[in-house]
């Protein structure tokens, strides 16, 4: 970087008057160019109380200043503060938090008198909005750095012992070069994969990375949280653990792991060096501060009030809402308790079947109640499993794809449902709406090759897995529900594994219980209509000795089966046919033991009551 004799300009909130200063080719102590704001510039007359955890060293910096004098009571801005001399800050962020009152990321905040940002004119790489890292330090080598050298000489480093001294590895790199530099250095001490490991993570490193960017570190269970204040560089190391490094200016404060949101766990628990973590930067700047102090922040910054505040929006708890005597009424459930029940099971596990005998109405259960859960159709998707479905339908896989200008086919990376719900799931804006996977049949399906890896985060959905195909870090979003249903009178699938029974809570829809036992008269009491219907199906499933092979309500809850005829022809083309299989092999009439007019016979010699 060199001096730039450029003036910038600094506006305060709520229209408020400018500040003014200059940056400096000299370098402060946390590595980053000095910024020296002009004597005269206004500043907010209070600090945000959480600038002391978030901008410890410019809090303690304007406490200073005040103390001395040097900051004080304006008389040109009525009602602001001002520095009477030339101040000289560690950085651009600083200079700019000790007038604002409130943390900053002063590479943005300063301004050219045309308004272009000051990071626009400085020799540095990759500008943009502030991103978010992880680096890890905790184990290098047998070694926790935190401890030992980031936080004592404010640093983040990283270990590539191998790369030569001088071989032309500098900030902003191509992926390219830094490709050919590792095959060159690393030919015969890495493997493939590391290789291509370590180039990702050099041009996080040195090519992605900036000042103004928040970086953490884990060290001791704890996380720690800090801001890149310089450019990379290479150094001699013996040891050849931190040969990379940038300085950072590190947080005071400290967070146990085990309180950290779960969306920000999943993030740390990815299995790589170097992990970007700007998709839960929102929740990061949040930690340790309540929603009033960031409400302060955003005032102080002068933002639109109509805005919701990023870290306060990030860490909204996810909510389903609860099932009422209107829901119930409308899906002909007994009672709204169950429904509760299964809003509950829902919560607890992410994952749960209905399980039963065909015609109980899962499928329909499944959808109504995740459309009413999730706040509509368009976060519901549903699937249907078969004995041929693969992981590659479900999650993602190689499929051929045509060019539509060449017209030529070649295999292209696919997304499936899965994949393509949890993407909608977790992005920015959705990520407190909660969105469902119907999975119809699930148990037609050899689950363990459908689900591969994925058969983890079912269960362990606060950690992240390598994918086979695309190599991503993927986790499954908190607010991402799993709904199957199960068929249990199909005999061409083995019994459900303990795995999934261990993944998934299990809900019974039986005609021998509520809510599928009582669900075809209230449905015909709703319609206005004889309740000869339902007495027919009590009797027939009395005659079923198999649980699982009884017969669900739904095929006597459409309208053609109230038509003329209509009834003995359903019960002739759909329920026969049913107990036909059943029976196969055994000799039993199924006709004269389950028909229509059997039925009406035995139910006008009973009793009457």
């Amino acid at each position: 970087m060199t001096e730039d004799s450029r003036e910038y300009v600094l506006r305060l909130p709520n229209g408020g008057p400018e500040a003014r200063g200059r940056l400096l080719e000299e370098m402060g102590t946390n590595g980053s160019q000095k910024f020296v704001v002009a004597a005269g510039s206004p500043a907010r007359p209070e600090a945000v109380p959480s600038l002391s955890v978030r901008g410890a060293s410019a809090f303690a910096l304007r406490q200073q200043l005040a103390d001395a004098g040097v900051m004080r009571p304006s008389v040109t801005h009525p009602g602001w503060f001002e520095v009477v001399e030339d101040v000289e800050c560690n950085s651009p962020s600083q200079a700019a938090a000790i007038l604002l009152g409130r943390n900053s990321n002063g590479w943005q905040d300063w301004k050219s008198a045309d308004g272009h940002p000051l990071a626009d004119y400085a020799d540095l790489p990759g500008w943009g909005p502030a991103r978010a890292w992880l680096v890890r330090g905790g184990n290098v080598s047998g070694l926790d750095l935190f401890p030992r050298l980031w936080r004592p000489q404010g640093l983040v480093t990283l270990a590539a012992r191998h790369l030569r001294q001088g071989s032309g590895i500098e900030e902003g790199m191509s992926k390219d070069r830094l490709r050919t530099a590792v095959e060159e250095d690393y030919a015969s001490t890495a493997s493939y994969s590391q290789k291509q490991a370590l180039v990702e993570e050099l041009h996080a490193f040195l090519s992605r990375m900036r000042p103004g960017d928040t970086v953490c570190a884990l060290s001791g269970g704890r996380l720690h949280v800090g801001e890149i204040t310089g450019s990379a560089e290479q150094i001699a190391s013996d040891d050849g653990r931190s040969n990379l490094r940038r300085p950072v200016e590190w947080a005071d404060a400290e967070h146990p792991y085990e309180d950290l949101p779960e969306e920000l766990r999943q993030k740390l628990s990815a299995q790589r060096e170097v992990v970007d973590l700007t998709a839960a930067k929102d929740l990061i700047d949040g930690l340790g501060v309540s929603d009033e102090e960031l409400i302060e922040e955003a005032e102080a910054a002068d933002r639109d009030p109509s805005v919701e505040i990023p870290a306060i929006t990030a860490r909204r708890e996810l909510e389903l809402p609860e099932p009422d005597d209107a829901l119930a009424d409308e899906l002909l459930v007994h009672e709204a308790e169950w429904l509760h029940e299964v809003r509950d099971l829902l919560w607890d596990e992410r994952q749960l079947v209905l399980y039963g005998p065909p015609g109980t109405g899962k499928t329909y259960l499944a959808l109504k109640l995740a459309e009413f859960l999730g706040g509509g159709p368009e976060q519901v998707k549903l699937v249907q499993f078969h004995p041929s479905y693969a992981y590659e339908d479900f999650f993602e896989g190689f499929r051929p794809q045509e060019d539509p200008e060449t017209r030529q086919v070649a295999f292209r990376l696919t997304a499936g449902p899965l994949r393509e719900l949890a993407d909608l799931a977790s992005r920015e804006g959705n990520r407190h709406v909660p969105h469902f996977l119907i999975i119809d049949e699930i148990n037609r399906a050899n689950l363990a090759k459908v689900f591969g890896e994925l058969y983890f985060l079912l269960e362990y959905r606060n950690q992240t897995v390598r994918l086979t195909y695309s190599g991503d870090d993927f986790s499954l979003p908190r607010n991402l529900f799993v709904i199957g249903t199960m068929n249990t009178a199909d005999r061409s699938i083995a019994l459900v594994d303990a795995a999934m029974r261990r993944r998934f809570a299990f809900v019974e829809l039986s005609p021998r219980t509520e809510p599928t036992r009582g669900l075809l008269r209230r449905w015909l009491m709703r319609n206005g209509k004889d309740d000869e219907p339902a007495r027919l199906l009590d009797a027939l499933n009395q005659r079923i000795d198999d649980p699982d092979f009884r017969i669900g309500p739904s095929y006597l809850m459409k309208p053609g089966v109230y038509r003329d005829g209509g009834l003995e022809r359903t019960w002739r083309t759909k329920i026969l046919p049913l107990l036909e299989e059943h029976h196969y092999g055994e000799g039993v009439d199924v006709e004269k033991r389950y028909g229509v007019a059997a039925l009406r016979r035995a139910l006008a010699d009973e009793p009457s009551t």
